[in-house]
């Protein structure tokens, strides 16, 4: 998702990140591989923009494609068994990208906790893996506004037998507890009272079900699709139902979205835009479902609300 949240700047989600057997090192792999198909001939990102605003949708259209930093997690970015590059981050870029005229888009991979930097210092040109929006993550980029929102689950055995729903059962009932590398599960148990130094951090939410499955832990958090995707091919796991987690003792809901350079406004206004009208037309739920998102994740949640103002 590795430090908390605060430190290290993850998303999420998440995801379901791979069936099992597969894990990111050979997501990761096989994404490289593509990346380095596409990157023959290709430049490399511009430097900063210095105009205001940016002038970075200018750039792509003239170079006709866009370069997407991922982080090789499905279902929110990753290669499938073709060899191509899918997921719903990059499908919703290729449908909004191609609207603002940029026909192409290339995977960049990298670590999830790595996007932020990797996006700053011109290595890609947009992050495209699912990253919730955060104030922490706020101050360092510009997200645009939520593509879908998020509550947590847990992978727990077979009938739930110490009864975890939510953070406050994990502490009360002192289990063993796992989540994913970066991931934002990890502040909130935390807030809730866990030791941090007590968590499991496992590279990704398939991992995390072998946890589970080999009794190293009696809980995983992740986010409620990554659960629920993760245990179907499991016959001695489940997912609980899906929760809001509590920050400063309310219920949230987080939202996971694109994120931009601070300098590109031009840019995130422009991709708000078209992605205001896929919400409207439908479209963006038609691009996410094979994905394994429901009508309840698609949001009309704001970057400015998640931000904190």
């Amino acid at each position: 998702m590795a430090p908390p949240i605060r430190n290290d700047i993850r998303n999420d989600v998440r995801t379901d990140r791979s069936t099992p057997g597969t894990t990111r090192r050979s997501l990761l792999a096989g994404v490289a591989a593509l990346g380095a198909l596409g990157a023959a001939g290709c430049s490399r990102v511009a430097t900063a923009s210095t105009t205001d605003g940016g002038d970075l949708l200018e750039r792509l259209r003239a170079a006709g494609v866009v370069r997407l930093g991922i982080a090789g997690e499905i279902p929110f970015g990753y290669i499938d068994k073709d060899g191509e590059l899918t997921g719903e981050a990059p499908e919703l870029a290729k449908a909004i990208f191609k609207r603002l005229g940029v026909d192409r888009v290339q995977p960049v991979p990298t670590e999830f906790g790595s996007l932020i930097p990797g996006l700053n210092s011109q290595q890609f040109d947009v992050v495209a893996a699912g990253m919730y929006v955060n104030p922490e993550r706020c101050e360092q980029v510009i997200f645009a506004d939520p593509d879908y929102q998020m509550l947590d689950s847990f992978i727990v055995r077979k009938g739930n037998p110490k009864g975890l729903r939510d953070y406050k059962d994990v502490v009360e009932k002192k289990a063993k507890f796992a989540t994913g590398t970066g991931y934002a599960e990890i502040q909130y148990a935390v807030d809730a009272g866990y030791d941090e130094s007590d968590i499991l951090i496992v590279p990704d939410q398939v991992a995390g079900l072998n946890a589970v499955e080999s009794g190293r832990a009696d809980v995983f958090a992740g986010t409620a699709l990554t659960t629920r995707e993760v245990v179907k091919k499991s016959a001695k796991t489940e997912a609980t139902k899906a929760f809001a987690p509590l920050v400063d003792g309310k219920p949230h809901v987080d939202g996971g979205a694109f994120a931009f350079r601070l300098t590109e406004t031009k840019l995130r206004d422009a991709f708000n835009v078209e992605l205001r009208k896929l919400k409207k037309s439908g479209e963006l739920f038609r691009i996410l479902r094979p994905f394994g998102f429901t009508e309840a994740e698609m949001t009309d949640l704001t970057a400015k609300e998640l931000c904190g103002g």
